[in-house]
C-alpha cells in the first residue's frame, strides 16, 4: 500500500515524470540503438565532416563517421558508469551510515569523522591523478567516481538513520529482540531509503559529467565510444571552430541525461517531502 500511495503521489509530479520519460528514452537508446546502429569504427573518406542532413542526421566527424551511430553507442557507455558509480558508492556508502548513525559510542564517532575526512578531500585532483596512473579504461572511470561519490551518500544515510533510530517502533524491535542486522536493513535502511534515492540520481548526473571531463583531459577510454569522448576528439582535431555539430550534439546530450536524473530525484524528493502551504 505504501508503494502504490507513493507511486499515485509521484505520477502527479510532472517534472518528475519528465524526468523519468528522459531516463526511460536514455535507456532505450543505450538497450536498443546499438542493435540497430552499427558501431563506429574505421574511416569513411567519402563523408568527412559532413554537415547535419538527409544522409546524416546529426553530420559527421573528421573521419566520416556517423554521428548519430557515436552518441547512440555512448549512450551506452555513460549508463554504464553511471549505474557502476552507484553500486559502488553504494556498497560503501550504506553500510557506513548506518553504522555511524545506528551505533553510539566509538564505533560511531569514528565512521563519522571518517565520512567528514572524506567529505573534504578534493575528488576531481585525485580522479585525474588515479585515472592517469591506472591507464585509460572505462571500468576504471566508473569505479573512481563511485569510490569518490560514497561520502555524501553515507552521511546522508547517518542522518536518516539517527532519526529513525530513536523513533519507538525501533525501541520496540530491540525489546523485542529482534537481531540488530534485521533492525538495520529491514526496518531502518528501508525508511531512510527515500533520501538515499534521491542522492543516488544525483550521482547518477555527476558521474556523465565527470566522465565527459577527464575525456577531454585525455583521460577516458580511447576504445570505447562516448559523449565525453566524441568532445575530446573533435577539439583534439581542432573541428570545433567550424563543425559546430560534434560539440552541440554530445552536449546536448549529456545535458539531457542530467538534467533527466536531476528532475527525477526532484520528483522523488518532493513526493517524499511534500511542501505545506
Amino acid at each position: 500500500m505504501r508503494q502504490r500511495s507513493f507511486a499515485q503521489s509521484f505520477g502527479k509530479h510532472r517534472l518528475g515524470m519528465i524526468g523519468l520519460a528522459g531516463i526511460v528514452i536514455i535507456m532505450a537508446t543505450g538497450a536498443i540503438g546499438p542493435l540497430l546502429v552499427p558501431y563506429p569504427s574505421g574511416y569513411n573518406e567519402a563523408t568527412p565532416l559532413a554537415a547535419p542532413g538527409a544522409g546524416f542526421w546529426l553530420g559527421t566527424d573528421a573521419l566520416g563517421l556517423d554521428l548519430v551511430a557515436e552518441i547512440v553507442w555512448g549512450a551506452r557507455t555513460s549508463l554504464f558508469i553511471s549505474f557502476t558509480a552507484v553500486v559502488v558508492a553504494s556498497v560503501i556508502g550504506v553500510p557506513l551510515g548506518l553504522v555511524s548513525g545506528y551505533f553510539k559510542g566509538r564505533i560511531g564517532a569514528l565512521i563519522d569523522s571518517v565520512i567528514e575526512i572524506a567529505m573534504i578531500i578534493p575528488a576531481l585532483p585525485l580522479m585525474i591523478l588515479i585515472s592517469a596512473i591506472s591507464g585509460p579504461s572505462v571500468t576504471t572511470v566508473a569505479v573512481v567516481i563511485g569510490v569518490f561519490s560514497w561520502p555524501t551518500l553515507a552521511r546522508i544515510v547517518r542522518n536518516s538513520t539517527l532519526k529513525i533510530a530513536s523513533m519507538p517502533y525501533i525501541e520496540a524491535t530491540i525489546v523485542l529482540g529482534i537481531p540488530t542486522r534485521t533492525i538495520m536493513f529491514k526496518h531502518i535502511l528501508l525508511n531512510a531509503a527515500g533520501p538515499a534515492l534521491v542522492d543516488l540520481t544525483l550521482v547518477m548526473a555527476t558521474a556523465v559529467m565527470t566522465e565527459a571531463g577527464l575525456s577531454y583531459l585525455g583521460l577516458g577510454d580511447p576504445n570505447v565510444w562516448s559523449w565525453g569522448s566524441i568532445l575530446q576528439n573533435a577539439f583534439r582535431a581542432g573541428q570545433h571552430f567550424h563543425a559546430w555539430w560534434l560539440i552541440v550534439f554530445p552536449s546536448i546530450a549529456i545535458m539531457f541525461f542530467v538534467v533527466s536524473f536531476n528532475l527525477l530525484g526532484l520528483g522523488i524528493n518532493e513526493t517524499l517531502n511534500p511542501k505545506r502551504e
